[in-house]
């Protein structure tokens, strides 16, 4: 029996295919039977590939194909999960370790757009004027429909320093779309940024949470403690998340050890804590944590802990609610899974996933203060080994990073009421050891 070339090399690659399913099911550790419903559809899925291959207009690729089914099956999932090519993995494996052209643009999923989370201070996409909540329709002539795979939106946002690019976006307010021409520029970011921001009053600012943010910010907390500060600023404001291991290891610096900072749960419905294990030098300090609606992920984590244990005040608008965790599985090709594998919960059980973290004390930004001046820049799961798993948080572009002291800081309504706050809780509690989130309760907004 003679079998059509293109039928018999569509089998192969479906016969491939089927034998990569079973090996990443053993991989989770779970058996399946030939006859199990999840693969009732493969014989269907056989025919439309069979079919294509013979009957389509012009040829078509067997690759081609196939990464359009995974892109297919992933988007019916949520706005995290994806399929990474390659060239895309391979670019993901640089975003914590080392420098990139592009734009410096956070950017994340809602209702399957392209999103805004935020612009990083310095780049290209800070001084062009990209708000966070914009929505990307277009990079280039390439157009961002609803549903496009982020990775790839990302991938064609970065290129090599000097070249152009044209974003066109479209803004809550404004009737017609904006268009950006921009030039990509070596993105480097610090991730953690301080100074004394008033006498007495420490001030850090945490743009991501990268492999050696939490020992920046144990350095920047040593240099403060030296100008023997009172109380502290932690700025999470357009911070879209990173490493979840870097905010535990942040937030336990702010707390007894021993302390629950978050736990994740995933379909089987095991829950995995961590626990604070460092020596809480700062646990009595009193602090304020600013946070908005660029606020995500591992910002939401720390912000979270903070605000269950009452250890701070939480002060700015409600943050932008992503409380999933992506696991990275590399596949047999160089290409790779990004799949949402687990949901993080605070200490008191809550769930912020869709819904953010609602701040204690609720403060619009004032129109005249939404374009602070840029600081001064020196320059998020990469620290699980290639052959595991890695989890992330972080929804979109991010840097490198390192350490820097902030410098031309513009004081905006927001950061003023947390000076404010702090002020009145040095004069009110009188030497009384009291949290902040205690002052408030008992003195109002001050």
């Amino acid at each position: 029996m003679k079998i059509n070339k293109r039928v018999g090399m569509a089998l192969l690659v479906t016969a491939a295919g089927l034998f990569a399913a079973v090996l990443l099911v053993r991989i989770w550790g779970n058996t399946v039977s030939a006859k199990d419903e999840s693969y009732e559809g493969l014989q269907v899925f056989t025919e439309v590939l069979s079919v294509l291959q013979k009957s389509y207009v012009e040829p078509v690729k067997n690759k081609e194909l196939i990464d359009g089914a995974i892109n297919g099956m992933l988007g019916t999932l949520d706005p995290y999960s994806s399929y990474m090519l390659p060239e895309v993995y391979k670019e993901s494996q640089v975003d914590t370790k080392g420098e990139f052209g592009g734009l410096g643009l956070q950017v994340g999923m809602q209702e399957k757009r392209v999103v805004v989370i935020a612009p990083i201070e310095g780049t290209p996409a800070m001084r062009a004027g990209i708000l966070a909540g914009d929505i990307i329709v277009k990079v280039d002539d390439f157009e961002l429909k609803e549903g496009v795979n982020l990775l790839e939106a990302v991938h064609r946002m970065r290129g090599p320093k000097g070249t152009k690019i044209t974003l066109v976006i479209r803004r809550k307010g404004e009737k017609e779309p904006i268009v950006y021409e921009l030039t990509r520029e070596t993105i480097r970011v610090d991730s953690v940024k301080s100074k004394v921001i008033e006498e007495g009053i420490g001030y850090i600012r945490l743009t991501q949470f990268q492999e050696r943010s939490a020992s920046d910010l144990t350095r920047a907390l040593s240099k403060l403690q030296e100008s023997k500060i009172h109380s502290l600023i932690l700025d999470l404001r357009n911070n879209p998340g990173g490493l979840l291991a870097a905010s535990v290891k942040i937030t336990e610096q702010f707390l007894e050890n021993g302390k629950l900072i978050v736990s994740v749960k995933g379909r089987d419905g095991q829950k995995n804590e961590f626990i604070g294990e460092g020596n809480g030098d700062w646990k009595d300090i009193p602090m304020i944590v600013l946070v908005n609606k660029g606020s995500a992920s591992a910002s939401e984590i720390v912000s979270g802990a903070l605000q269950d244990y009452g250890r701070a005040v939480i002060l700015g608008t409600p943050t932008f609610g992503k409380g999933s965790v992506q696991t990275i599985l590399p596949l047999s090709d160089g290409s790779a899974l990004r799949l949402t594998t687990a949901k993080y919960y605070t200490p008191n059980g809550r769930s912020i996933h869709d819904l953010g973290i609602r701040p204690d004390i609720i403060v619009e930004l004032e129109e005249q203060a939404k374009t602070p001046k840029t600081l001064h820049e020196g320059d998020p799961e990469k620290d699980t080994p290639k052959s595991e798993p890695k989890k992330e948080e972080k929804p979109g572009e991010s840097g490198e990073a390192g350490e820097a002291e902030v410098s031309d800081q513009k004081i905006d309504n927001q950061l003023q009421k947390a000076i404010d706050l702090l002020k009145s809780f040095k004069i009110f509690s009188g030497g009384k050891r009291m949290s902040p989130s205690q002052l408030v309760e008992e003195k109002g907004n001050l």
